[in-house]
């Protein structure tokens, strides 16, 4: 049984699926044979993307998984007790079905109270930027995803659960092409990595107007833009701080001081609603629904007063109030750690998204519990933020 029953519908801005072994390769072209491979090293499956061991994520094959929300209190409290990472972790679980496929999911949603929630992939956060060298070779690569996410979850599995397919856009005639066979299959949500865009002349950011024929069509087929956390890249500039020549980001390994401070400071996701902004993408699309997903709220509040500022200052560059702007077209997934009441007085209820991480271990075990941090909220914010909000991007009834 839930852990708490609601008058209103439940849906999880945060979920993730875990992929299978064959989730990039299975419809990838015979011409992109190899640029995806597993390999065995020392007794552990590893993956491999263009012959290189990628540790981004220790496990691709996500046969065992930290349980959900082990890391919960570790985010909430801190660590004072200066516990080691695997101490923190505890033990690792055999991976349900539930978390690989969508029957066995709807079930365990019912027993954790969730009406709906958004199923964001695990594994492919790695993909663009360990390809960015290869604009062809990404787009094959995501598109095979996508068939396999499509044909595995589908993009809205009984009205209840959306998978988030990917929209990569290093060549735009091929982003415009995987939206269009993403939305003609039911996808009411897309995942956009919140980083500058690779391609044949050289990264530039995706706000820029080259791409706007892609946010015209984002734009008419109202679909909501995922911005979930991934590796956006930043790791090759904080590795010369390091010292460390290779650029391969490990999120899950050691880390330094440094690698701590510098990773508090939300700085990918900052750049990322700054040109989408700042660049003019959500005046010249004012309709364009922007969903930073699993990238806290803690950079919200600066990155509103250097808006602020830098409009005071030069208004001239501006179309619009950046902080109107931002009110209109950004809606924030804050993490259970942060304070969404404080969040409510800075944005407003409707810019506000519920999400678990669920079944990750930084994430909630208990998703639902969320509703603790919002006590003595009126009942009609709590509802939106719990459900609400998301129903209404997404357009459901």
């Amino acid at each position: 049984m839930p852990s708490r029953t609601f008058d209103f519908p439940v849906f999880d801005a945060d979920n993730h699926l875990y992929e299978t072994t064959d989730a990039l390769t299975k419809f990838l072209p015979p011409t992109y044979a190899g640029v995806i491979r597993y390999v065995d090293v020392n007794g552990r499956t590893k993956i491999t993307v263009k012959g290189r061991i990628s540790e981004y994520i220790p496990n691709p094959t996500f046969e065992r998984v930290a349980a959900p929300g082990a890391q919960e209190e570790y985010f909430k409290t801190g660590n004072p007790e200066g516990k080691t990472r695997r101490e923190i972790m505890g033990r690792a679980i055999d991976a349900p079905a539930a978390f690989r496929e969508p029957g066995a999911r709807l079930e365990l949603m019912d027993e954790l109270g969730l009406d709906r929630a958004l199923m964001w992939p695990t594994l492919a956060s790695l993909v663009e930027e360990r390809l960015r060298d290869d604009p062809d070779a990404t787009h094959a690569v995501v598109h095979a995803l996508n068939e396999w996410m499509h044909e595995t979850w589908t993009f809205n599995y009984e009205n209840r659960i959306f998978p988030t397919p990917v929209i990569t856009l290093p060549i735009l005639a091929e982003a415009i092409k995987e939206l269009e066979w993403v939305t003609e299959r039911g996808a009411k949500i897309i995942l956009v990595r919140p980083a500058p865009v690779p391609g044949f002349r050289g990264p530039r950011s995706f706000a820029l107007p080259e791409f706007d024929p892609f946010w015209e069509l984002v734009q008419e087929r109202g679909v909501v833009v995922g911005m979930h956390a991934s590796d956006s890249g930043y790791q090759r500039y904080l590795n010369e701080w390091e010292g460390v020549r290779d650029d391969e980001f490990t999120p899950f390994q050691g880390g330094s001081g440094f690698a701590a401070i510098t990773g508090a400071g939300h700085r990918s996701i900052i750049d990322t609603i700054a040109s989408a902004i700042g660049h003019g993408l959500c005046t010249r699309f004012p309709g364009l629904k922007i969903a930073p997903v699993e990238n806290g709220s803690g950079w919200v509040r600066p990155l509103l007063a250097d808006m602020a500022q830098a409009y005071a200052f030069s208004p001239h560059l501006f179309p619009e109030d950046p902080v109107a702007v931002f009110k209109r077209n950004i809606f924030v997934h804050p993490f259970h750690e942060d304070d969404p009441q404080g969040l409510v007085d800075l944005l407003g209820s409707d810019n506000i998204l519920f999400g678990s991480d669920y079944p990750h271990p930084e994430g909630m075990a208990d998703p639902l519990s969320f509703a603790d941090d919002l006590e003595g909220l009126p009942h009609d914010v709590i509802a939106k933020i719990m459900g609400g909000n998301l129903s209404r991007l997404m357009q459901m009834t």
